[in-house]
């Protein structure tokens, strides 16, 4: 990494979380047109998990539910 690069780096790691986040997406997103196909390729990614949800594809869970199995997931894992 050049001397620039890292010095940038260092600077954009002191910007607050909101400012990080912020500098991040322009530089992953380089233009507009390029921004307007990741927003029209997550509206669809939504619509399509929306699909799924009302069509009975996949099952709900409650979220405590959801994080019992996670636990138990990652427990079994220490396990191995």
């Amino acid at each position: 990494m050049s001397p620039n690069a890292q010095r940038l780096l260092d600077e954009a790691l002191k910007l607050p979380p909101e400012e990080q986040e912020w500098l991040a997406e322009c530089l992953l997103i380089k233009d507009e047109h390029a921004a307007a196909e990741v927003e029209s390729a997550w509206g669809d990614e939504i619509k399509r998990r929306l699909d799924e949800i009302d069509s009975g594809a996949v099952k709900m869970i409650p979220h405590e539910e959801f994080l019992a199995d996670l636990d138990a997931h990652i427990a079994s894992k220490r396990r191995e």
